[in-house]
């Protein structure tokens, strides 16, 4: 008969090599999921993971998807905002069932989660200084000074007077107003190709163009009174893509931005001097 000491400790080498097992293979089968070095888990299938200086017309190139069903999957109007650590829907939603009023959702919290909401705040903060020093220095700026570093040949798409000007606090003030009489041509700021062509449903755009002009840039044309570039065409500077329309007010005008990696910037600083 078996000595009960040694019994035992043999037991108990047996549970401990059964519960390591089972450690184990919980990690393997789904247990914890591994984070990247921001913090995020992986994205769960059926949605990408929005990294810094992502466009929603290239994850459309990248995955093969048209940028008009990527939006409608998302929840996403003109001009197609993208914030890093999100996830955007890459596959049509079951049922018509969507992931917030964004079409995004936000990473489940970790350990790390009172670090980020602190990083966030900070953020934040960080941003509405970013916001008013922006103000300032495109207050002093000269036209056109930002053009050379953009790596685009910015040209005016129509010569009018500049009866609204930008202004990076003010939603209502994300790019500038230029009056032209109603039907005159709006051409193409720069070489690029046209992303969005058609009507917005929003009110501060309405018919709308965007053109791509770099990974980094591109440009929206609004209140258009008819569009004549279709999406996918490549255009150059100084080609026609649309006829000025008019503002809510009935007032003609262009409505136009320029946007660096999804964020409004002032196109005065692009823009040249004269017309």
């Amino acid at each position: 008969m078996r000595d009960p000491p040694r019994t035992r400790a043999l037991l108990a080498a047996l549970l401990v090599a059964l519960l390591v097992a089972l450690v184990l293979g919980g990690c393997a089968g789904g247990g914890l999921a591994p984070v990247d070095d921001r913090g995020y888990g992986p994205a769960p299938a059926g949605f990408y993971r929005i990294r810094s200086g992502d466009t929603l017309s290239e994850i459309a190139e990248r995955r093969r998807i048209s940028m008009r069903k990527l939006a409608a999957w998302n929840d996403l109007g003109p001009p197609y905002p993208l914030y890093a650590g999100q996830l955007l829907r890459i596959e049509p939603p079951r049922g018509g069932s969507k992931s917030g009023s964004t079409g995004t959702v936000v990473a489940r919290s970790s350990p790390r989660a009172s670090a980020k909401t602190t990083s966030k705040s900070s953020a934040k903060t960080s941003a509405k200084t970013s916001a008013k020093t922006s103000a300032q220095v495109s207050a002093s700026a000269k036209p056109g000074s930002s053009a050379r570093a953009s790596g685009v040949a910015w040209a005016w798409p129509v010569a009018g007077r500049v009866v609204q000007g930008y202004r990076s606090s003010d939603r209502t003030r994300q790019g500038i107003r230029i009056a032209a009489a109603a039907g005159t041509p709006v051409a193409a700021a720069a070489d690029g190709q046209v992303v969005y062509s058609g009507s917005s449903g929003l009110a501060g755009y309405g018919n709308l163009i965007i053109v791509k002009h770099s990974p980094r840039y591109l440009s929206a044309y609004g209140f258009n009174r008819r569009v004549l570039a279709s999406e996918g065409a490549s255009v150059k500077r100084g080609q026609q893509l649309a006829e000025v329309g008019q503002a809510a007010d009935g007032q003609p005008m262009l409505h136009f931005e320029i946007r660096r990696d999804g964020a409004t910037v002032d196109p005065l600083l692009f823009l040249p001097a004269s017309r």
